[in-house]
């Protein structure tokens, strides 16, 4: 079977507008927040940034050069690299966005009905007197989640099956400019809130109190900037592999990495500010801040109720950047799964998002009613959404560890600089680099992953 040019986006903004768009997600919103809160504010964003500009931008550059030197995605890319010993990490690359966009796309689909809520609302129609109840109610229905997650699978694989350059680059170049702009908008009208002030001295005064354990706050920290960034999900390879040559992979990972932290970073300034005012005003202290996930689905919606009619156009716009940066980072996940078949297989483009899209709803809908009719069903003890996310949040450091063994002691550090300078710049941080990818990385990663399996079984004082 013959198989289908490769695509390749039209520039470089186009790459970075995508790659940020998939590393812009539903954590830089959630658990970004939530973790500056819980370890002292401006400690954890100075640890963050810093991590970013030295592990995010090493791992970034790895995948990406992978991805463009071997024209492939994760799927086949070590194959056509030269060692067949080392296709497995393909495998496992492959394996994580198919397990993880399945219930990716549930709490997409969760994120949908909240922005139908909140239609209704600026309508003039009630829907979430009780933000608890309401999502309780929700996830339990016997149909309501799977539906949810229906409609925004399937509005995702539409982007898909268009194209890269046509479907995904385009929705990107729509998407990611109206969020950045309805992001920084809602951070300065919250700024302007009376009582906001005591909110981001919160969030930007380093409180060393919050974090007495300083390793802690660097495993939080490297924890939300690896999964953040998309990093060992097949999605920067893929992306890679659409990269035109004469395009520079230092510079974009830099404003790859640049995007990411400041919407991670701006995130903070439309949430912590409002819920330190809701905390203060119902006495629900440091509790209503760490409420991790729960805080974007049960207490932000209690904090726009508290704003009056002025918090229910606060709450329909925040749900409308929400649902963007959702679609934005499951079309990446969805393209990663479809590029694996399409290279494997060689077949069409709409068959593989046929088979993508019919894997994605049958295992989504394991978790879409793993809080309602099939809440019995547990694996390990766990609601079928938390197992799959409790296991790919192991096996995403596992790969990231064996990519930078790969690189820097089998395929070697050199070649991945060589396709660095392939634009014709030179590369000043090879020194840098070569210690990064060979020493440094591997070893940080595995903390990671340390760090997760102590909290997902309870175990020692490094859980996150």
């Amino acid at each position: 079977m013959t198989k289908e040019k490769r695509a390749s986006w039209s520039g470089s903004l186009a790459f970075v507008l995508a790659a940020s768009a998939s590393a812009v997600g539903l954590g830089n919103l959630w658990r970004f927040p939530y973790l500056a809160a819980k370890y002292g504010g401006g400690v954890f964003i100075a640890v963050y940034l810093l991590l970013s500009l030295t592990l995010g931008f090493t791992l970034l550059v790895t995948e990406i050069a992978l991805g463009r030197y071997s024209r492939q995605s994760q799927l086949t890319a070590f194959r056509q690299l030269g060692h067949p010993r080392w296709n497995f990490l393909g495998v496992l690359s492959t394996i994580i966005p198919l397990f993880i966009l399945p219930y990716y796309n549930v709490i997409g689909g969760w994120v949908v009905k909240y922005f139908a809520a909140y239609v209704r609302l600026v309508s003039g129609n009630g829907g979430l007197e009780n933000p608890q109840a309401f999502f309780e109610s929700f996830i339990t229905a016997p149909w309501d989640p799977f539906v949810c997650m229906l409609l925004f699978t399937v509005v995702t694989c539409a982007v898909i099956i268009i194209g890269v350059k046509n479907g995904i680059e385009k929705a990107n170049l729509v998407m990611m400019p109206i969020l950045l702009v309805m992001a920084i908008g809602l951070a300065i009208y919250v700024a302007t809130i009376p009582g906001a002030g005591e909110g981001i001295k919160f969030y930007l005064v380093p409180d060393f109190s919050s974090c007495d354990n300083i390793g802690k706050v660097v495993l939080g920290a490297m924890g939300q900037m690896f999964y953040s960034l998309s990093l060992a999900m097949g999605i920067m390879i893929t992306y890679g592999s659409y990269m035109r040559r004469c395009d520079s992979v230092p510079k974009a990972s830099v404003r790859i990495v640049a995007a990411d932290t400041f919407v991670a970073v701006l995130s903070g300034f439309m949430i912590i500010p409002v819920v330190v005012m809701f905390a203060s005003a119902s006495g629900g202290g440091r509790a209503a801040i760490d409420a991790g996930p729960g805080l974007m689905f049960v207490t932000l919606p209690k904090v726009f109720a508290s704003l009056g009619p002025a918090g229910i156009w606060i709450g329909f716009l925040f749900f409308v950047l929400v649902l963007f940066a959702a679609l934005t980072s499951a079309i990446s996940m969805t393209e990663a799964c479809v590029a694996a078949v399409c290279d494997f297989f060689g077949i069409k483009r709409v068959a593989s998002v046929v088979l993508v899209c019919a894997w994605s709803v049958v295992l989504g809908a394991v978790s879409a009613f793993g809080y309602g009719r099939w809440a019995d069903f547990k694996p390990c003890g766990l609601p079928a959404l938390e197992f799959f996310d409790a296991s790919m949040n192991v096996l995403t450091p596992v790969v990231a560890a064996l990519i930078c063994v790969y690189v820097g002691w089998v395929l070697r550090p050199r070649r991945i600089l060589a396709e660095c300078q392939r634009d014709g710049s030179a590369v000043g941080f090879k020194v840098f680099y070569v210690v990064m990818v060979k020493f440094v990385a591997p070893v940080l990663v595995l903390a990671i992953l340390v760090s997760e399996v102590c909290r997902i079984f309870g175990i020692g004082g490094w859980a996150i």
